[in-house]
């Protein structure tokens, strides 16, 4: 059975279309691997974040949280939500505006003892701003705390 031109031509065009789909596939696969998700200490205490990979947690930096090691680059303190706090080990450079008590976003993996192993850290850039991801975070954890309509009239 020889194979007409049409033949060829339907087959052909089948093959390329089976190639769209499996590129496809594939790259959304990897954009979804890849994607970091940004959560906050209380979501992260709620289980909410990802075990076994990559994701930006973000908060305030508690004051007087900030210990390090001597002789090294590892630096460990707290970021909280003003609801849930989670202790968070660098080791690394520290951006300038890094400061207790102001917010900061970091990239990395929660550790087996629930301490978040970051990778990056990324301090707010001026006075004013505030990443998006973390003013949001903080003023859900604010007003889901008691009594958070009372105090605020």
């Amino acid at each position: 059975m020889t194979m007409t031109p049409r033949r060829r031509r339907m087959l052909l065009i089948g093959l390329v279309l089976a190639g769209v789909v499996v590129s496809v596939t594939l790259a959304l696969q990897a954009f979804r691997q890849n994607l970091l998700y940004f959560f906050s200490p209380s979501q992260v205490v709620a289980g909410e974040a990802p075990a076994e990979r990559s994701f930006r947690l973000g908060g305030m930096v508690v004051d007087e949280s900030v210990r390090r090691e001597p002789g090294s680059l590892t630096v460990e303190f707290v970021v909280t939500d003003f609801a849930h706090s989670i202790p968070v080990r660098y080791t690394g450079v520290l951006p300038d505006l890094f400061q207790e008590g102001k917010g900061v976003v970091t990239r990395g993996r929660l550790g087996q003892d629930g301490e978040f192993l970051a990778e990056e850290v990324l301090a707010k850039h001026d006075e004013n701003y505030m990443p998006p991801e973390v003013a949001a975070a903080l003023e859900r954890a604010r007003e889901s705390e008691p009594g958070a309509g009372a105090q605020r009239r």
